[in-house]
């Protein structure tokens, strides 16, 4: 348990030894004690205990800080929990808490020996098993743009939850079932026809876009006239197949990797929709009527039932959903995220309810669900229309601007609000473009570090640094030079472990983002006002040094769990 652990630990004692709160009521009011503070009068910490549980005591929040400062003034005395130079009160009732030079000692160390443990969960805070679905596009055409922001969204949430110590399986859902795949396979045998010279029409309903034509140039090369005589099965097969792969190809170029391809046609050939079609009736939270069979929805507040199945037998769209989200509850994970289009925002209340009549906890299931993106290029916005042919590939804003500009620009918003793709920002090499800034932050700090080098008396520092550990006499340097940048700096940083766990509780993975942004914004300003590398001050240069490595370790983690690179320079 690091030492903000041990900080939170100590006061929530307090706060129980106080006015007896359990651990459940402490969770109800939600007490915090925030690792960031507006500015440095509001101390190094701050806790809302007194505002919160104002109402559930029955005094005044100004009345309950007073009671729990006094409470914890011996605390900020004991030897063992040194913590505390000074606790105020602000406002109506903040608690503020000013932390030791002894604490940022402390802290520091433990930032620099843990590196990456510090910001993982205790040993004593709960491990789930996660199942994270998102992109699953069906394979009737490229990637589009909104794909690439539900996958974005899936990806680095994946990534952070993994981090933090939990069990994460990502997975795509391939919709290679039902009448889209129809649809497909009959806009791809046309285009095949017609590159043989045949005057075919397209269907009213059908996929227009371009790469079916060049996918038909391709199949004609391998198989010739011999296509005049396939079956339509071949076309709808042929045509998946190599759009998946083409979505696979995508992604990777991307920087997403899934643990599992799911395919929807598999429920239905081994029987599994039938068979939770089935389970549903035997439950009687479905039924029959006009030979057809309906899921009671409307006992779960659904404005109509829905049917499962058609009087024709076909099934539907969310008989296979029920079947595919049963097969995940019953592969025991703990929480189950879905990563949705807006556009899906009626659907997610009706398919909870279906888990629910089977018997599932609906309150473990999770959607999110993302707005639309556009894309803006010279102050124009770019149009989108998949069938008609107008279409925006993700693969052209990855080849255009880069996977990692991709990644950070499509991330660069919170899901539920509209994403406009500004490309003319996406390509600049300046501050204005936050992954130049980013990753030039990264790349200015090796620069200091490879200058650093170059200075005799600061190169033992800086192996002690790298290869032993934290020597006592550098920390005893650190702590006596520590001001008010140091510290400010030093602050950022700790934020993290509160962000990350943050994006695991509400799955905002844009405040990543954000903190990456930030972090390098506090580090250029830090190195604009302090001159690290400093040979007429070695003493303040190894104080510098020092923060300027905590810096790096804690950059690199943001980098790496938003799936951008590391350049060595720029």
């Amino acid at each position: 348990m690091n030492t903000i652990s041990k900080i939170r630990q100590e006061i929530f004692r307090v706060i129980n030894s106080v006015y007896t709160v359990s651990s459940e009521q402490i969770a109800a009011v939600e007490i915090k004690v925030n690792t960031e503070t507006k500015d440095g009068s509001f101390g190094d910490l701050s806790c809302n205990a007194a505002l919160v549980l104002a109402k559930v005591v029955g005094q005044n929040p100004r009345q309950v800080a007073e009671n729990l400062k006094v409470a914890l003034l011996p605390v900020a005395e004991k030897i063992e929990n040194n913590f505390f130079a000074q606790i105020d009160i602000a406002g109506p009732g903040f608690l503020n808490f000013t932390l030791t030079n002894e604490t940022w000692r402390q802290l520091a160390t433990e930032i620099f020996t843990e590196g990456q443990k510090f910001f993982k969960l205790d040993k004593d805070e709960q491990i789930s098993k996660y199942l994270v679905e998102f992109v699953s596009a069906n394979p009737t055409g490229p990637l589009h743009l909104g794909h690439g922001r539900g996958g974005i969204i899936g990806d680095v949430l994946s990534n952070v939850l993994k981090f933090l110590g939990h069990v994460v399986h990502k997975e795509f859902y391939i919709n290679d079932a039902g009448s889209q795949i129809n649809v497909l396979g009959k806009s791809f045998k046309v285009r095949c026809r017609q590159a043989l010279g045949r005057s075919d029409e397209m269907p009213e309903k059908c996929y227009a876009g371009e790469y079916l034509i060049e996918m038909a140039k391709e199949c004609i090369t391998e198989y010739g006239e011999s296509l005049l005589n396939k079956e339509d099965s071949f076309f709808q097969n042929y045509a998946k197949e190599h759009l998946l792969q083409l979505i696979k190809h995508d992604l990777k170029n991307y920087g997403i990797q899934f643990d599992e391809w799911f395919s929807e046609k598999s429920l239905h050939d081994s029987g599994v929709v039938n068979a939770a079609v089935s389970l549903l009736m035997s439950k009687d939270m479905a039924y029959e009527a006009d030979n057809a069979i309906w899921f009671r929805s409307t006992l779960f507040g659904d404005d109509k039932d829905r049917v499962l199945k058609k009087s024709d037998g076909e099934l539907t769209y969310i008989a296979s959903d029920i079947a595919y989200h049963k097969d995940k509850f019953d592969r025991g994970y703990d929480k189950l995220i879905n990563i949705w289009g807006q556009d899906h925002h009626g659907y997610v209340k009706r398919l909870k309810a279906t888990m629910q009549a089977l018997g599932y906890d609906s309150n473990a299931l999770d959607v999110i669900l993302y707005q639309l993106v556009t894309i803006k290029q010279s102050e124009e916005v770019v149009r989108m229309s998949k069938r008609a042919g107008t279409y925006t590939k993700l693969s052209d804003v990855i080849e255009t601007v880069g996977s990692d500009i991709a990644r950070f620009f499509y991330l660069n918003r919170k899901a539920d609000a509209h994403l406009e793709f500004d490309i003319d920002t996406a390509l600049k090499k300046t501050d204005e473009n936050p992954v130049f800034y980013i990753q030039y932050a990264y790349v200015r700090i090796n620069s200091i570090l490879n200058k650093a080098e170059q200075e005799n008396e600061l190169i033992d520092c800086l192996r002690l640094l790298k290869e032993t550990g934290i020597d006592g006499s550098l920390l005893d340097i650190f702590v006596k030079n520590i001001g008010p940048e140091e510290r400010s700096v030093i602050k950022k940083i700790i934020t993290l472990q509160d962000a990350l766990r943050g994006i695991a509780k509400t799955y905002q993975t844009h405040v990543l983002a954000y903190y990456a942004l930030e972090l390098a914004t506090k580090f250029h300003t830090y190195y604009a006002n302090n001159k690290v590398v400093d040979s007429s001050n070695i003493t303040v240069s190894k104080s510098r040094l020092f923060v300027v490595i905590l810096v790096k370790q804690t950059l690199e983690i943001c980098l790496d769990l938003l799936g951008l690179n590391k350049p060595e320079k720029m």
